[in-house]
């Protein structure tokens, strides 16, 4: 699926706009990406952006990538570069409408001091555990801050030393002054600015005091004419403190909108439990291609294309559920089963010496790319006397249903010849296989007129004397149980991780061809998966190929399931 064709399904909330359009509430639409700079994307995040931007692309409208810089603690700036790089490679673009936070600081607190002059806000000194206490429960009232009923002035003068750097961290809070009776928590006089003596990534030390995230959302929003703003659903509760805020300002108000988050099994996505991963150690960092990130995906063989799919396919929800991971991984090999090319590698090698074969011959054999697509051409691939074959393509003592290579059994070699098994080679001391003994049948080429006499197996191979050494890493899911956020399954988060999720093997093998294989660059391995070359790492001078996916498919077999039993 390319950009020019992706628009996202029609959902509820395409509903809602359509709606809005029909009756004039606004000439356009404008929506709006808002990540915090904490942490790198991951495919939870690839949802909103899918969503926002598609809907904007649907009605011609635009969207905004805007970072929501108002905790410096925790923001970094190669958070916020590694967000931009991420959206543009999901294949999205905001024009110049990049924006911060961090850009109407100065107006955020002009508002604030509005809102202090109308006497809907005021300075408390109570301390974070104070106003947690006063709060109250979802059964029982809060209770009014002494600091309530302080005068207007009082107030401004105060705030304004907040400003300066007067007091000391989290000695002082601005409060909106609201109802401390309110059955939602949110309206209980939250708190609009902390003291916070941190520099800013971007402001540097200019500023002593930050804006919540409440506060500073909507009146964002509000700023850059935003005409829907869609959040996920655990911001439903904080809609009323969105309007209230805009309201009491007599500012522009956005209308805000909630659906259901992404959650897929054996996953989390949870940025404090991925960053607890990376800093704990258990991964090699945010990028490691066993994470939900955007960048680990990307590192190991996800496409923009697939993602996007995905995203569309799973649709927009107002419920909490969560998508089996299979349907990802379809959506993944129905893009790269399109466009990636074929090429042979063997994995775990075993020498097969093929004994009537002319010593000193190589053959240049024809081969399609991709029998999916013509287009991609053919490549040539040398065959000669010694080869590798993969150790489970061989068993001296064959079960039933075993239609691969056995003593005295034919098989075909892929592009090749048909051989068969007159000889096994073992080590001495451990009896081992360490090789085969094999003759072909020189008028079975494949693709000659005489070449064409069946046999039940057929396997890839690799010439031994031209096959290029390769590193191999197998990833599997980070985590052996598929509801990771149920604490029946997983009281830990961390004690569901699989113990098994990387496997590296070395020396593999790889078709010549593919030693000069780019970074990024996506295969299908024959029999085996689809692959990418990994963009951040080489061993020993071999490149190193991640498993981005297995071949087979559970999704589209439950599919089948589905249709079958519908008719």
């Amino acid at each position: 699926m390319s950009l020019e064709e992706y628009t996202p399904s029609s959902n509820f909330i395409s509903d809602i706009i359509e709606e809005d359009l029909k009756a004039g509430k606004y000439r356009g639409v404008h929506t709006r990406f808002p990540p915090e700079p904490n942490g790198y994307l991951h495919i939870g995040h690839a949802k909103s952006i899918c969503l926002n931007f598609g809907l904007a692309e649907k009605y011609r409208g635009l969207c905004n990538l805007r970072f929501d810089d108002t905790n410096p603690i925790k923001e970094e700036a190669e958070y916020a570069e590694s967000i931009i790089e991420d959206v543009r490679w999901l294949g999205f673009d905001w024009g110049d409408r990049l924006f911060y936070a961090s850009d109407y600081f100065e107006k955020l607190y002009e508002y604030a001091v509005q809102l202090i002059r109308n006497g809907k806000a005021y300075v408390d000194d109570l301390s974070a555990e104070e106003i947690r206490q006063y709060r109250g429960t979802l059964t029982e009232p809060g209770r009014e801050s002494p600091h309530r009923s302080r005068p207007v002035e009082e107030n401004l003068a105060l705030f304004g030393r907040m400003r300066a750097g007067e007091f000391g961290d989290g000695s002082r809070t601005l409060r909106a002054k609201i109802d401390m009776a309110s059955g939602n928590l949110n309206m209980r006089d939250p708190v609009m600015y902390r003291i916070l003596k941190s520099p800013h990534l971007r402001t540097g030390d200019k500023w002593r005091i930050y804006p919540m995230y409440d506060w500073a959302h909507g009146l964002s929003d509000s700023i850059e004419g935003i005409t829907h703003s869609i959040c996920t659903l655990e911001f439903e509760d904080h809609r009323p403190l969105y309007d209230w805020f805009l309201d009491a300002l007599g500012a522009y108000r956005p209308k805000q909108m909630e659906f259901a988050r992404l959650n897929i099994s054996y996953t989390v996505m949870s940025k404090r439990k991925l960053l607890r991963l990376v800093q704990e150690g258990h991964v090699s960092g945010w990028n490691d291609p066993r994470m939900p990130t955007l960048s680990g995906l990307r590192r190991r063989g996800y496409t923009p294309e697939a993602i996007r799919n995905f995203c569309d396919r799973i649709g927009v929800a107002k419920t909490y559920s969560v998508v089996d991971i299979a349907l990802l991984e379809h959506c993944l090999r129905e893009n790269l089963n399109r466009s990636a090319p074929r090429v042979m590698a063997v994995l775990r090698p075993l020498r097969v010496v093929i004994d009537n074969y002319p010593e000193n011959v190589v053959e240049e054999l024809e081969a399609l790319n991709n029998p999916e697509d013509p287009g991609m051409g053919t490549r040539r691939i040398p065959f000669s006397r010694v080869l590798y074959i993969e150790q489970e393509d061989f068993r001296e003592e064959p079960p039933k249903d075993f239609f691969r290579l056995a003593p005295g059994r034919e098989v075909r070699l892929k592009h090749a010849y048909i051989i068969k098994c007159e000889r096994v080679v073992k080590d001495e001391k451990t009896g081992e296989i360490t090789g085969l003994h094999c003759t072909y049948d020189p008028e079975t080429k494949s693709g000659s007129p005489k070449g064409e006499r069946k046999v039940k197996g057929t396997l890839h191979w690799v010439s031994a004397a031209h096959a290029h050494k390769a590193e191999v890493r197998l990833y599997d899911h980070l985590f052996v149980k598929p509801e990771t956020e149920d604490e029946n399954q997983c009281p830990d988060f961390k004690s569901c991780l699989n113990p098994n999720s990387l496997e590296v093997l070395k020396p593999c093998y790889v078709e010549p061809g593919m030693a000069g294989a780019a970074a990024g660059s996506r295969y299908q391995f024959l029999r085996l998966g689809y692959f990418c070359v990994d963009s951040a790492s080489s061993s020993d001078g071999m490149p190193v190929f991640n498993r981005t996916a297995t071949l087979r498919d559970t999704w589209a077999k439950i599919e089948k399931k589905q249709k079958t039993a519908g008719k």
